[in-house]
């Protein structure tokens, strides 16, 4: 793909109160932007500190704690966007599954529904209900920032929350999954029809609530072949994106382990793609198509000194070459280990790097 040259300096350029979502539709900018997944988090202090008052799942519950934390790297760092504090699995209480995150472990689903009488007998609480606490996070943020930077809402997609809810957590292996997936198709397409059409919602209430853009995470969609995911995930998440796109806002899509599903990926109708750093942007890019990027520096290059963060953080920005529609960010979440000064040099570094003004 060749690469797109910015408008001339006389083009009206995205200031830093929009840069975000204008390069999220591919529109001109003053500077790339760019944000962190799990730019609030584990590596600072005032998020610690707060944990050591309350558990994850407390300051998700309590909208004025997740404001908060929301907020915390937007005070710290020149963001151009915020991400509401919340977790891709806050949803699957309101199907009736038992949620916990256990101190060092993760998550845990204390009833997986992993037969085909578990799966029709899962609920549909209304979003309001059983996610009430983010759309009120998210109305309380909107009011906080006043303009000067948007918010980002959030959800996992619908085979990440089908994995996550039948192997009861974490898994490198996903075999009561795939196991469902490849020996009972019928119950397998249930499910994802039910997830599908609540992660739907949930993102469509996230923006009636005030979030101006939407990011839908499938976190482990690389666990899938090509065809599997083509024909058992994907068309749930094109789904989830349809019923989300009636708000008007822009959709990302982020997974890892993607590089052989880019393709694909770019069918789903996110108007963003996230990429990780195990394929080169550029070559991202061009299997994407016309399509906004995001990404990809890899998150354990910020725990190194300065000069090696600049460097693979420049060779990001030469593949993205100056073209319209690109977003900085890491290839995953921030790690806890992150000197928060290599988070400021790096936040300082794009926008100076790339200032078109």
């Amino acid at each position: 793909m060749s690469a797109e040259t910015t408008a001339g300096p006389t083009a009206m350029l995205a200031s830093a109160n929009d840069r975000f979502l204008s390069a999220c539709r591919r529109e001109p900018v003053d500077a790339t932007p760019i944000w962190l997944m799990r730019q609030a988090g584990r590596y600072m202090p005032a998020y610690r500190a707060l944990r050591e008052r309350y558990d994850i799942l407390e300051i998700i519950r309590t909208p004025e704690l997740a404001l908060e934390v929301t907020l915390q790297p937007m005070r710290a760092f020149d963001l151009d966007a915020a991400i509401i504090f919340a977790d891709i699995l806050t949803l699957l209480p309101g199907m009736g599954l038992e949620l916990s995150f256990a101190r060092g472990e993760g998550p845990v689903i204390h009833n997986p529904p992993r037969r085909r009488a578990d799966i029709d007998a899962l609920a549909d609480a209304p979003i309001e209900e059983s996610v009430g606490f983010t759309l009120e996070a998210i109305r309380l943020a909107r009011g906080a920032l006043d303009g000067r930077r948007p918010l980002i809402g959030f959800s996992g997609a619908p085979f990440t929350l089908a994995c996550y809810a039948l192997e009861g957590g974490s898994s490198r292996h996903y075999t009561h999954a795939k196991g469902l997936l490849f020996d009972d198709p019928v119950a397998w397409d249930t499910l994802m029809r039910r997830m599908a059409e609540r992660v739907g919602r949930y993102l469509l209430a996230q923006a009636e609530a005030g979030a101006q853009a939407l990011q839908i995470f499938d976190s482990w969609a690389g666990a899938l072949s090509p065809s599997d995911y083509r024909a058992h995930a994907l068309p749930y998440t094109r789904r989830a994106i349809e019923i989300a796109r009636a708000a008007g806002v822009p959709i990302l899509h982020f997974g890892t382990g993607t590089a052989g599903i880019l393709s694909d990926i770019a069918t789903s109708g996110a108007d963003v793609v996230s990429v990780d750093w195990a394929i080169d942007l550029d070559r991202a890019w061009s299997q994407l198509g016309d399509l906004a990027v995001q990404g990809n520096l890899d998150p354990v290059v910020l725990l190194g000194d300065w000069p090696a963060v600049q460097a693979r953080a420049d060779d990001v920005l030469a593949r993205a070459a100056g073209r319209t529609g690109h977003i900085f960010n890491l290839g995953h979440g921030v790690l806890p280990a992150t000197p928060m000064d290599n988070v400021r040099r790096l936040v300082e570094h794009v926008h100076q790097a790339t200032s078109r003004v």
